[in-house]
């Protein structure tokens, strides 16, 4: 039986009783998710992991090593987060979320254990402990050669830091959640290197001098070695393409031509940098010996990463991208001037309340020619109102349209946009950003 749409009552059943733990509650205490996994027989026991950590540019890295993997003849699962459009695809095998009827049958198996330890905890497992535990379970029952995992949020204390994993990968670190982890970038850096365990090899991307200190002393601590972006492997040139960019790429192994990626932006090209170190490590790879160069190109050549400067319409064309800190923020700004020639561009912005949605307005306002901000699905959503206060300060009245609802807002701003244009809509865009929320509330609207 299904509903409309196509999913099944039973699905729609399991993400109700997903939901019930509460989408945004957050308990850091690894007990709960090391009991139900040692109760389901440890199935994160079943294969090697690559883990990823870091604040900005996870979730493409991880789709790049996955990507890479598979064009290796590798079974691949891969778990990041948040989703867009459904919770199935924050668990993919060999690069395709989980179907419909897999992720139920794994609940199944997986729900009655939960319940147990909910009866013996303080606090009962949250919605990512489930997902982290269903996860590893549908991994396990595959099975994969190899997962690729993105922690949830921080590292040491999140659900996914049971893996102990022998390849992990921190990208750029940068302020985000410090109501959770710290004020600081080293407060924030000390949390995320809690993912590197004893012998581990690290693939650290260019950090803030405050970042590197945290993580150079947990590897010598856990005696882990650590390769780093700009030392032992890098991005050596880059060029605009049609549909992405070319990189020369310095691998641990070797120097890697003609790569194209079909990503935009300087910080996709140094995620793919990382991408390959970390596949390079894990395959074995190194000094005495490079990966095939051709399959590396295939494995980038196939990678993508929905909702980060993605294309879903032309004429105008309208670009959505994630980026819902400074620095995230500052990468897309970076792109669009770099590898976007738009003669009008107007953002349209819908920001979470404790994100620093001043310093994304700021960045904006010198590369739009307007802005319309509205207010996401989210229960964390700032308030449209509160958040057209901000941008008025910043844009001036005369550049800000204010709507509470996400249609109108795409109407506003495909209508500021097209405005006074006279004949080709080509070089007229839209970019909806400010949070992955309002990215995949908008990604609903346009892909239907």
């Amino acid at each position: 039986m299904t509903e409309r749409g196509g999913r099944t009552t039973e699905f729609g059943a399991v993400e109700a009783e997903l939901a019930e733990r509460g989408f945004t509650r957050m308990v850091f205490d690894l007990g709960r998710i090391e009991e139900l996994l040692d109760v389901l027989g440890s199935p994160q026991r079943a294969y090697p992991a690559i883990h990823l950590t870091g604040t900005n540019g996870k979730t493409s890295t991880a789709r790049m090593i996955d990507s890479l993997l598979r064009a290796f003849g590798l079974h691949t699962g891969r778990y990041t987060s948040p989703h867009l459009e459904t919770v199935r695809e924050r668990i993919s095998l060999d690069g395709e979320p989980v179907s419909e009827e897999r992720f139920v049958s794994v609940y199944r198996e997986v729900a009655p254990l939960a319940r147990l330890v909910d009866e013996r905890a303080a606090e009962p497992l949250t919605y990512f402990d489930m997902t982290t535990a269903l996860a590893f379970a549908t991994f396990a029952d595959a099975p994969v050669d190899v997962a690729v995992v993105e922690v949830g949020l921080g590292g040491a204390e999140d659900s996914t830091n049971v893996l102990g994993a022998g390849v992990c990968v921190v990208t750029p670190i940068g302020l985000d959640h410090t109501e959770w982890l710290g004020d600081t970038i080293e407060d924030i850096a000390l949390a995320k290197a809690g993912i590197i365990h004893k012998g581990a090899t690290v693939i650290s991307a260019a950090q803030p001098d405050e970042a590197v200190r945290p993580l150079v002393e947990r590897c010598v601590e856990v005696d882990a070695t650590i390769a780093r972006e700009g030392s032992e492997f890098g991005v050596l040139r880059r060029a605009v393409a049609v549909g992405g960019q070319v990189l020369s790429l310095q691998g641990l192994g070797g120097v890697y031509d003609e790569v194209f990626i079909p990503l935009h932006g300087a910080h996709q090209a140094q995620n793919a940098a990382v991408a390959l170190a970390a596949v390079e490590a894990f395959l074995g790879a190194g000094a005495s010996r490079q990966l095939d160069v051709e399959t590396v190109r295939q494995g980038f050549a196939s990678a993508d990463s929905p909702g980060r400067l993605e294309r879903v319409r032309s004429a105008p064309t309208i670009l959505l991208d994630g980026a819902h800190n400074p620095a995230g923020m500052a990468a897309t700004v970076t792109a669009l001037q770099e590898e976007f020639a738009f003669s009008r561009l107007v953002a349209l912005v819908g920001v979470l309340a404790d994100k620093d949605a001043g310093s994304l307005l700021e960045l904006l306002e010198p590369v739009v020619d307007a802005v319309v901000v509205t207010q996401n699905s989210s229960p964390r959503a700032m308030p449209a109102a509160e958040l057209g206060r901000l941008a008025t300060e910043i844009f001036g009245e005369d550049r800000v349209e204010v709507a509470s609802e996400l249609p109108d807002a795409i109407e506003a701003a495909v209508g500021l946009a097209e405005s006074d244009v006279v004949g080709e809509l080509s070089g007229v865009g839209v970019l909806i950003t400010g949070s992955v929320v309002t990215v995949a509330d908008a990604r609903r609207l346009l892909k239907r």
